[in-house]
């Protein structure tokens, strides 16, 4: 199941491969036939390749880098396999090879993609600081600071400092490493393609370890970066490992068709080539074959293969505006199935594939798939970012700009690098960063004031909420999207617009529900880290989700007291919240009107009866008194004691609101007195309750509770009304 990327191979096209120029082009520079990298990998699973000696040193390396960048400065290559070859001189694989061969051949990988010059040092040096006595200073003096972080970037860090938190740990610094510099990742994919090509000198037991973190991290890396000669042939070598059985029947069926006389796709290919030709655009026409985990998959989907099912076929041209002018032709004077066309060209996927996608049927109801790109797309498409070049490099339309040319931080990286920094332990990083690279598919959506958020797939707005504000999303309260309210755990659209409504309380908590409707670890982990600071707030949500909510509201009307709270005083009789009166031997009553409670400052206004009544100061009722010639007592707090308060909550509509409110309030204490919901007015309800607090210090928690509830956004003082008291 071996093959050496540096074994003496024939250059030659894909078993299978079929093309054909349309009509005539400009000719190409004569070069050395270049060696097919998805060639070496089928080799790789169709049989054992013949064992030759190694080619002469960096040769290959150096005619496929030329083949690439013809005008490539080639000395710092040769430097650095220099040093490589003395440091890891007595140095053998477990395959019994010398070690250099490994760098060479996950140099010529990357070689092959179209590196450029840096990366390539880099690779070539890769292994030299940790298993030789290099130093990254002496890799920096030698070779510049950039390959020197691009070395640094994929050295291990060593077992004997980090214990069993080695490899995860190892990880996260490559990903932090990744997000400033992306190459760094793409000498770790070669690594680990050259690797698993190697794999069969290990024992079984580790062969299935590395493959699975393989299959868990490297593959969906591979596809996020859009590198699609190396996932492929990860995949398939991987499929191998994991899948013995599954694999070795895939495998039958893949040369039991090779065998076939006729092939549906060569017959569709000559028939493109014709339809093209006659419309004078200028293609290349290839059979594309599937690679052995897509030919499963299509096995599982379809049950029973034929002909059309083991490859596509691939229109390559020059220019964006002939892949459209293809699709037209086809579509006219072929049968298409419309239902397959996918435009991945003016829609790029987010990791920079762009293609046409479509199907044509035949007589026979054999469909192939058709792919329609150019040639640059194709390049992309193949080596994703490694095509794009050093990403420190100036456009070359405007040198004087010095932004990267390639997208070194995409959304999906800048999310992960986000979330990592508060991952709080090694496993759940690694747990967590598995989970994330499993959702493989994005989605944009636009904030009001015109930027965008990418979220992955099955996001919601406590997703959206934690990308944009941070641990600051504690206080949102709702959303808007598309200018309809929506409760945080809807699930977001690519397109979508949303707006999140932020309460204004800086002590707001999240709510342990949250944690139901976070898909982004970033959410996840900021809503756990609240929880785990915060034990008694959590245990204390926790314990009200616990009952049940439904049968507790069933069994009592709005504003009857909770069963579980002590007596309610008597109507007509609200607390006093301990206040002293100026006035000796009077009664001192709290004004329903404002319900004033400490530290509210307050003022009072003798009565009917010998007593006083207590107002907040803003009270209307207050200015009314004084320009009607009442005159004022003076009054103040006491100890504290037992006090009413009116408060009122704003809501969306939602099922059990009402009583998961109501849960809330009981477990801080509060005696619901009296009650009043209006009626819901766009999805929106305000709800109005008097309650009885047994300390007026209990007050800022209640109103915590209650903007906690899923649905409330928020919660405030009842405004004090225009009749006395």
């Amino acid at each position: 199941m071996s093959a050496e990327a540096t074994n003496s191979v024939t250059p030659g096209p894909m078993p299978g491969a079929v093309s054909g120029q349309v009509t005539p082009t400009a000719p190409r520079r004569k070069a050395r036939p270049r060696i097919d990298l998805r060639r070496l990998g089928r080799a790789a699973l169709l049989g054992p390749a013949a064992r030759g000696r190694l080619p002469d040193a960096i040769s290959h390396v150096v005619e496929a880098h030329r083949a690439h960048h013809p005008d490539a400065d080639l000395e710092p290559l040769r430097h650095a396999y220099v040093l490589a070859e003395s440091s890891h001189r007595g140095q053998m694989r477990k395959s019994g090879e010398p070690y250099i061969t490994h760098p060479l051949a996950v140099t010529l990988i990357l070689a092959e993609l179209g590196a450029e010059t840096t990366t390539l040092t880099a690779s070539l040096l890769h292994d030299t600081v940790e298993d030789t006595d290099v130093t990254l200073d002496q890799v920096r003096d030698q070779f510049g600071e950039e390959v020197r972080y691009l070395v640094d970037g994929v050295t291990k860090l060593e077992k004997v400092d980090y214990g069993a938190a080695a490899e995860s740990e190892t990880f996260r610094k490559m990903l932090v490493a990744t997000g400033n510099d992306v190459r760094v990742m793409s000498i770790k994919l070669a690594d680990r393609l050259h690797n698993m090509r190697t794999l069969g000198v290990m024992r079984p037991e580790k062969q299935e370890r590395i493959a699975k973190v393989t299959r868990d991290v490297l593959i969906p890396l591979a596809e996020r970066l859009g590198v699609q000669a190396l996932k492929t042939e990860l995949e398939d070598l991987v499929f191998a490992i994991l899948h013995p059985e599954e694999y070795a029947h895939t495998r039958e069926l893949i040369v039991r068709n090779a065998a076939r006389a006729d092939d549906p796709l060569a017959e569709v290919a000559d028939e493109v080539r014709g339809v093209l030709r006659e419309a004078d655009i200028q293609a290349e026409v290839l059979i594309r074959p599937r690679h052995f985990v897509s030919v499963h998959r299509v096995s599982r989907k379809r049950g029973r293969l034929r002909g059309s099912d083991f490859g596509r076929v691939l229109v390559l041209v020059n220019e964006d505006a002939d892949c459209y002018g293809v699709l037209g032709e086809l579509h006219t004077c072929m049968k298409p199935v419309v239902s397959e066309f996918k435009d991945f060209i003016a829609v790029p996927k987010f990791n920079l594939y762009q293609s046409l996608h479509t199907a044509v049927a035949r007589e026979d109801g054999q469909v192939v798939e058709v792919l329609i790109r150019t040639h640059q797309m194709h390049k992309v498409a193949e080596a994703g970012v490694v095509a794009l070049g050093n990403p420190y490099a100036p456009a070359p339309d405007d040198p004087a700009d010095g932004e990267r040319v390639d997208p070194t931080r995409p959304g999906w990286l800048s999310r992960l690098l986000d979330w990592q920094e508060a991952a709080p332990d090694p496993d759940h990083f690694w747990s967590t960063l598995r989970e994330d690279l499993a959702q493989d598919r994005e989605i944009t959506v636009f904030r009001p004031d015109g930027g965008t958020l990418g979220l992955p797939e099955g996001a919601t707005c406590v997703d959206a909420a934690y990308a944009q504000y941070g641990e600051d999303a504690h206080a949102c309260i709702g959303a808007r999207v598309n200018g309809r309210l929506a409760t945080l755990s809807t699930v977001l659209k690519d397109g979508d617009t949303v707006q999140l409504l932020m309460g204004q309380d800086p002590a707001s908590e999240p709510s342990r529900e949250w944690l139901e409707h976070a898909h982004t670890p970033a959410a996840r982990i900021a809503i756990q880290r609240w929880l785990t600071a915060h034990p008694v707030q959590a245990e204390s949500q926790q314990q009200n989700e616990a009952r049940t909510a439904e049968d507790r509201t069933a069994q009592r009307p709005v504003g009857a007291p909770d069963p579980d709270a002590a007596p309610e005083q008597p109507a007509g009789r609200p607390g006093t919240g301990h206040v002293l009166a100026d006035l000796p031997g009077a009664t001192v009553r709290l004004a329903r009107c404002c319900t004033p409670v400490p530290p509210d400052e307050i003022t009072g206004f003798a009565v009917r009866g010998g007593a006083v009544t207590v107002h907040r100061v803003e009270c209307p009722a207050v200015a009314r008194m004084k320009d009607g010639g009442r005159a004022e007592v003076g009054v103040r707090w006491g100890e504290a004691a037992e006090c009413r308060v009116t408060l009122v909550a704003e809501s969306f509509v939602r099922p059990h609101l009402l009583a998961d409110l109501t849960e809330a309030m009981a477990s801080e204490g509060a005696e619901i007195v009296s009650a009043t919901v209006e009626p819901p007015t766009q999805q929106q309800v305000r709800h109005t309750y008097t309650v009885q607090l047994p300390d007026a210090g209990h007050l800022p928690a209640l109103m915590r509770a209650m903007r906690n509830v899923a649905g409330v956004y928020d919660v405030s003082r009842a405004q004090p009304q225009p009749q006395g008291g």
